[in-house]
């Protein structure tokens, strides 16, 4: 109290150390409230430390979204790049994303073992995740669908699983793409039946009833003179985010010594870029030839 004295003292000859005491004062007398009983109510969401946490996040009803803003079927290249730019953004904002696959409406994020955002609060996690990736998807719109206005807001749910193996991380990004390319190879031969064979979307769902990767296959060289393997790898195979460093040149300006003008010059530094692949991540090949993915936290 003696010291808040003496800044009574002080604000009247000029200086506002009594009000930075009032202040701190105050912030004191609210921690300490009747009110803070209501902190208990709060759940422990703390995610299990040494585990793999994964975010995987979904469109919310985008079956009625990609039709009411005209998606072309089966792929649409516009809006699977703007979903790629949507991770890239997430995983600028959180370093600490080691990985990141995507396909057709859905992204997961990977966090590694080690890490201390958020105090680990899962709810931290998924809500920073979501909430970036649905703003950026609004916010990079108009730069893949120019003539397409966006006629109302998308929406994105997520939810999180711990892995506490690599083994077991393997696996859940292998389960991705098998379904990636599970789901691909029905839509491709779905809409071929529809838009080139004229059949309703009733009609050809009966006709790809009970058949198998091979029928589906052979419909699509038979009937319409596809090789389902050579259709792009994006589609295919979906897309995978991983960190690599490069070597980006700047120009910069520099005073030359002893004369009065300046000198442009390139100048090479290397940084960590958020790059997209489109390859298998079943196999082995990929993880030895990104072992530092896992590496960091084996």
């Amino acid at each position: 109290m003696l010291g808040c004295w003496r800044a009574v003292s002080a604000v009247r000859a000029g200086s506002g150390q009594w009000a930075g005491c009032v202040r701190g004062r105050r912030r004191l007398s609210m921690a300490k409230s009747k009110f803070e009983y209501v902190r208990d109510f709060e759940a422990d969401d703390t995610c299990l430390p040494n585990c793999w946490i994964v975010v995987r996040l979904d469109g919310r009803n985008f079956h009625r979204f990609s039709e009411k803003h005209e998606f072309k079927k089966p792929n649409d290249d516009r809006a699977l790049h703007l979903m790629t730019k949507c991770a890239q953004t997430v995983m600028q904002e959180l370093e600490d994303i080691a990985i990141a696959y995507g396909q057709s409406d859905e992204y997961s994020f990977v966090f590694k073992k080690s890490s201390r955002w958020f105090k680990r609060r899962a709810s931290k996690f998924m809500t920073h995740v979501v909430s970036q990736f649905a703003s950026s998807y609004v916010f990079y719109w108009r730069d893949y669908f120019k003539d397409q206005q966006l006629l109302y807001p998308p929406g994105f749910d997520g939810r999180i699983v711990l892995y506490p193996s690599n083994q077991n991380l393997k696996d859940y990004l292998s389960w991705r793409q098998a379904d990636c390319h599970i789901n691909n190879l029905y839509n491709t031969v779905f809409w071929m039946l529809v838009q080139r064979s004229g059949l309703t979307p009733v009609q050809a769902q009966d006709r790809l009833q009970g058949t198998l990767a091979g029928d589906k296959n052979e419909i699509l060289f038979s009937e319409f003179n596809i090789n389902y393997n050579n259709e792009p790898l994006m589609y295919r195979k979906g897309t995978v985010l991983i960190w690599q460093k490069i070597n980006e040149v700047t120009t910069k300006k520099i005073k030359l010594p002893k004369e009065a003008g300046e000198k442009e010059v390139e100048v090479t530094r290397p940084r960590s870029k958020v790059v997209p692949l489109h390859c298998d991540i079943i196999g082995d090949q990929f993880w030895e030839e990104y072992p530092e993915i896992l590496a960091e936290d084996s």
